[in-house]
């Protein structure tokens, strides 16, 4: 099936900041913005969303760390026609995620089953912890971010490697919280924004002095 023509989760903008609105990050200790997702989402052709600011779509973007050396796992996206979504082509990114199809609401929490789903489809990874949520990634200044919401996860691991799986992923591995850093306030790489959001909340939760 044409990826456009799958339905994916959706959520009223004006529902999904009724009790208050922000760019940038929103810890998770704050409004619940994972509760107003579940109690009011519904499902559209993604084709049909994509171009359409009053609806957000919920992305599960998940940071993984690696529990003794506290590396996180870094990759960047294909470029051209090798990445399917334009808009994101060559970019570095520090979280995996994707959209939250139809067949994720079988279980009794479609965010964190399609969290899972997309770690198991993009990464070769043995094992891990449950997945912590961190709080939410909303980013109006951006084409991407207009249409869509973050739920930013850390995930823990002792797996001292971590490869792609996905062939949309040109190159993948653990980075230093210093080198992540300096990767996305770097001239010469293209990073997207929610890389760029998560780093404040990520040094919060792992301790790491302040870089770059």
């Amino acid at each position: 099936m044409d990826k456009y023509e799958k339905k994916i989760m959706v959520v009223d903008r004006s529902t999904l900041f009724a009790d208050g609105y922000f760019q940038g990050f929103a810890p998770a200790n704050g409004i619940n913005y994972k509760k107003i997702i579940n109690d009011n989402f519904h499902y559209r052709k993604r084709g049909w969303v994509e171009t359409k600011p009053e609806f957000k779509q919920p992305i599960a973007y998940c940071i993984i760390v690696n529990s003794q050396s506290n590396e996180i796992f870094a990759y960047q996206r294909a470029s051209q026609e090798d990445y399917s979504e334009e808009r994101l082509r060559g970019k570095w990114s520090g979280g995996i995620g994707g959209h939250i199809d139809k067949i994720d609401s079988n279980g009794k929490d479609p965010i964190e089953k399609s969290m899972l789903r997309e770690i198991n489809e993009e990464v070769n990874i043995e094992s891990f912890e449950t997945p912590e949520i961190l709080g939410y990634i909303n980013d109006d200044q951006t084409e991407v971010g207009q249409v869509h919401f973050g739920l930013l996860f850390l995930l823990k691991t002792d797996n001292q490697k971590i490869t792609p799986k996905d062939a949309e992923i040109e190159w993948g591995g653990f980075k230093s919280y210093t080198e992540l850093v300096e990767i996305v306030h770097s001239p010469n790489k293209s990073v997207e924004s929610w890389s760029e959001f998560s780093l404040e909340p990520l040094r919060n939760y792992l301790g790491s002095p302040v870089s770059g």
